[in-house]
């Protein structure tokens, strides 16, 4: 038997796997030669490594580079159709579903609006398995070439102690949408054999937006999520920061004002109260007669222009955030803060200089000369994507391991509801994500 805390041959050729694996997606393509410059591996160790990911089939050649006077160097890449991710998103109003190749590369999608039921469990949970179930078909794919399912939702997740991509152990407790100790995970479990991943929403949005978006590059990055309402993912050296329970970032809970106004929470003068979309829009007499939030949101906006009572409430809200983004810097002095979300990306362009201007006032000076404010470069569905990141960093730590299916429990819990009719419109079908996002940079 090996020593406790020793490392078997097993540990390390897991090890250099996934430390090639993730190289090359995040740094691909790439040759050999760059391989071992780059992770310090030994060029036998690059051999066989890589000899290995090739047979498996999660690692392709990619063209070839000249090289100084000798053999044009092979590139190599993770290979894109080795598997596939599926994210899903549990918003305030829908439930958004996305299948992707390891590109991420969108290949089908579906919404799936809550309607009158709004947050209750079991109607969340048959829509979320209603919309697994058609991407999966649209996609044209087996299920066994899906590596897992992520989902991001509100509240706070209790991962449990249990095997990655089990499911039964995670919990949820989402106080704004009445969630109290849910088993979000045992009830998905019984509807799917697919390996489950659950984790906050505003967690999933920071995890894209550091690997492919405005946190890429940085290792102290907060990433704000202002959607209905307001949470944060928290990034300290790279790590993202959890808390004893998982519950840090929940950011829109965080008091602005004592004896404010009420919260969806229940509490009173949370950032949420002022800033989050929900909040706005009910404060704006306005609102347009039966208009979907995202769409009274952007009349909001456009109001702002001839309605001195929707200016006035967009600058208050302006004032509010950049007082809770200076809260942020002096807490945490991030390199940078990143303003994500359907609603933060609607707002940003028009209320970002003056959000800047009031963090600036509020925040203690030399911290904030060294963060930089930014909206974030994934969209409004970025969310989803940070989902279906969840199984695609377990696969690549792993250096590609399958994780082993669990039987769905479809004799107790949630059915495999849904049908041919309860997926949304197919999306127009976009590019790899990478190649999205350098197009939007530019």
């Amino acid at each position: 038997m090996a020593e406790r805390g020793r490392r078997t041959v097993r540990d390390l050729r897991r090890g250099n796997r996934a430390s090639l694996l993730r190289h090359l997606y995040f740094e691909g393509p790439l040759s050999r030669q760059e391989l071992g410059r780059d992770t310090g591996l030994s060029a036998g160790s690059i051999s066989n490594v890589v000899g290995e990911l090739i047979a498996d089939g999660m690692v392709e050649e990619a063209g070839a580079v000249e090289s100084d006077g000798g053999r044009p160097r092979i590139l190599l890449q993770v290979s894109a159709t080795f598997g596939y991710v599926v994210g899903v998103d549990v918003g305030e109003t829908r439930v958004r579903v996305e299948l992707f190749d390891l590109a991420l590369t969108e290949l089908a999608s579906a919404d799936l609006p809550l309607s009158d039921s709004g947050h209750d469990v079991d109607h969340v949970v048959r829509l979320a398995l209603a919309g697994i179930e058609s991407v999966v078909r649209e996609a044209g794919i087996d299920d066994h070439e899906v590596l897992g399912v992520g989902i991001g939702v509100p509240g706070i997740v209790e991962q449990g102690s249990e095997v990655p991509g089990e499911g039964h152990g995670i919990v949820v407790h989402g106080q704004t949408i009445g969630w109290d100790a849910v088993p979000l995970g045992r009830l998905l479990r019984a509807g799917t054999e697919l390996p489950l991943y659950i984790d906050n929403g505003a967690k999933t949005l920071g995890q894209a937006e550091m690997w492919f978006g405005g946190g890429r590059g940085s290792g102290n990055v907060v990433i704000a999520l202002i959607g209905s309402g307001v949470g944060a993912a928290v990034v300290a050296d790279g790590s993202p920061y959890h808390g004893a329970s998982s519950s840090a970032g929940e950011w829109g809970h965080t008091t602005l004002q004592v004896g404010g106004r009420v919260c969806r929470c229940g509490s009173r003068g949370c950032l949420e109260a002022y800033v989050g979309a929900e909040a706005l829009l009910g404060r704006w007499a306005g609102v347009p007669e039966g208009a979907s939030e995202e769409n009274a949101l952007a009349a909001l906006l456009a109001a702002a222009d001839h309605d001195p009572e929707a200016a006035a409430l967009l600058a208050e809200a302006a004032e509010y955030l950049g007082a809770g983004i200076a809260d942020l810097i002096n807490l945490f002095n991030p390199q940078r803060i990143v303003i994500g979300g359907w609603a933060g990306l609607l707002l940003g362009p028009r209320l970002l200089p003056a959000v800047r201007e009031v963090a600036a006032a509020y925040a203690l000076r030399h911290p904030c000369a060294q963060t930089s404010i930014e909206l974030g470069r994934l969209g409004a569905d970025a969310v989803t994507v940070g989902a279906a990141t969840l199984p695609l960093a377990h696969f690549l730590d792993t250096g590609g391991e399958r994780v082993v299916r669990v039987p769905a429990a479809r004799d107790g819990g949630a059915d495999r509801a849904g049908g041919s009719g309860a997926a949304g419109d197919r999306a127009e079908r976009p590019g790899p994500l990478r190649n999205r996002v350098a197009r939007a940079v530019r």
